[in-house]
């Protein structure tokens, strides 16, 4: 029986993938062999050690404390792509809020409350409405930042609507690359993507390396009409840069789903409360994703999506035991367990093995069960980190 502790509200959808029989799953549970969640802050959350897995059902990991897990071997997922349609429908809204004075003007209408005479109310709107005149977004050039599962869907719906898309990802994969259209044009380097573009959207992860991307020195970049959107994670954008361009004039809007008290009612700036993947649908489609990914591992070893580890997967060899263990990158580790296993002769039936950065991972069908004097000889060879017996 796998226990499945859940924090947050998961998607009854996700939480019913895992089947009564093989699963106990709720929030007050004991010893569990993997967390669910999806805005819990775990860096202060006692680590089991029981724990082999964390699911985030989402994209953004940085509540997860990623480098003390993968120490303990334990596997982080997300969900990439999970909620990517209801980032990129919010990111349309967002270009439109921003072109168009439909804010201001529905403001506007709503202070009309003392008026009785429809006749009137129609004359003076049609006096006033040049007040909220706005551009269309066709036409103009969207630069993306990232063109992973969401930075591609936003470019596919950028020239549905007749725009011109240029993108920059210095660290596009293969899989992202094919999914990418052939109308965007590919930019060197994020200076040149900011000097062309009339709307800049943001679609990176929170790392060191993106820590305040955005900063005084790229927006001087940027022309002083652009827009700037961000609906990845606030710490990309220097928001106190920000607010120094928009009161010098020198950049026009900018979009973000995440408030901050110098942003709030200032006039250039649109935020909204963090509602990018608030949807019932990618909030289904993120439970369902993780609870997929959690059983795969647990029950098979196979790792899909995860943070910290290479993917790796293997067919199960009918009428076999499975060890998973995981190590440091270093040389001669699987050498040295394959030694142990054929020392105590345990037949090897099949096998695999990834590495990733400083983390490796392993899968290795025996052709009978293992005995705890063998998994305990594997965990003692060097650099091995943890061993499962599946």
């Amino acid at each position: 029986m796998h226990k499945i502790r859940t924090y947050n509200a998961i998607a009854l959808k996700g939480l019913e993938r895992f089947g009564r029989q093989s699963y106990e799953v709720g929030s007050d549970i004991g010893h569990p062999d993997a967390f669910l969640l999806r805005s819990q802050k775990l860096h202060d959350v006692a680590v089991p050690d029981s724990l082999l897995a964390v699911a985030r059902a989402g994209a953004g990991v940085n509540n997860v404390p990623i480098a003390d897990y993968s120490r303990r071997g334990i596997v982080v997922f997300n969900t990439p792509g999970a909620n990517a349609n209801a980032v990129k429908e919010l990111v349309m809204a967002g270009m439109l809020l921003a072109s168009r004075g439909i804010l201001p003007g529905m403001d506007y209408v709503n202070g009309l409350g003392d008026m009785t005479e429809a006749a009137a109310m129609s004359q003076l709107l049609e006096k006033e409405k040049s007040r909220f005149a706005g551009t269309e977004v066709k036409g103009k050039t969207l630069g993306i930042v990232g063109l992973g599962a969401i930075g591609s869907m936003v470019a596919d719906m950028a020239l549905a609507m007749g725009m011109k898309v240029v993108g920059f990802d210095p660290a596009l994969s293969i899989d992202a690359a094919w999914r990418l259209s052939n109308e965007v044009v590919r930019m060197e380097n994020l200076a040149a993507l900011l000097a062309r573009s009339d709307f800049v959207t943001l679609h990176v992860p929170a790392i060191e390396a993106t820590h305040h991307l955005v900063n005084d020195a790229a927006l001087a970049l940027m022309k002083p009409s652009a827009v700037l959107l961000n609906f990845a994670r606030e710490t990309i954008v220097d928001s106190a840069a920000v607010l120094r361009r928009l009161n010098a004039g020198q950049l026009a809007r900018y979009v973000c789903d995440f408030p901050e008290p110098g942003l709030i009612a200032h006039p250039g700036v649109i935020a909204m409360p963090h509602i990018g993947a608030s949807t019932e649908e990618s909030e289904e489609n993120c439970a369902v994703m993780a609870a997929n990914q959690l059983m795969n591992y647990l029950e098979n070893g196979n790792v899909i999506n995860s943070v910290n580890f290479p993917a790796i997967h293997m067919d199960r060899s009918p009428g076999t035991s499975r060890i998973t263990f995981c190590n440091d990158n270093v040389s001669g580790v699987l050498g040295h367990v394959l030694s142990v296993l054929a020392d105590r002769q345990v037949n090897v039936i099949d096998m695999v093995n990834k590495s990733q950065g400083e983390l490796a991972i392993n899968i290795i069908d025996v052709a009978s069960p293992p005995s705890d004097d063998v998994l305990n000889a594997i965990r003692g060879v060097a650099h091995v980190i943890r061993v499962r017996l599946i």
